[in-house]
């Protein structure tokens, strides 16, 4: 639960949307941040808490915090 708290934390330097989180099957998605915006230090910040970026969709995206 602390990396994911820590996680969002970051995500928030760069936008705090209204409707920040989709999860689908085993996959949460971080929605209205932009990788592109998010420095290189956070975005490692963010692989060692368990987000990537992906870049079909543009956004970051977990494995480790998805419904099962």
């Amino acid at each position: 639960m602390e990396q994911l708290i820590l996680a969002l934390q970051i995500f928030l330097k760069y936008g705090n949307p209204s409707r920040p989180t989709n999860c689908d099957h085993d996959e949460l998605t971080i929605c209205g941040i932009s990788p592109d915006d998010v420095s290189e230090e956070d975005k490692k910040k963010l692989a060692e808490f368990g987000f990537f970026v992906s870049e079909s969709d543009n956004c970051f995206k977990s494995f480790k915090y998805g419904s099962a």
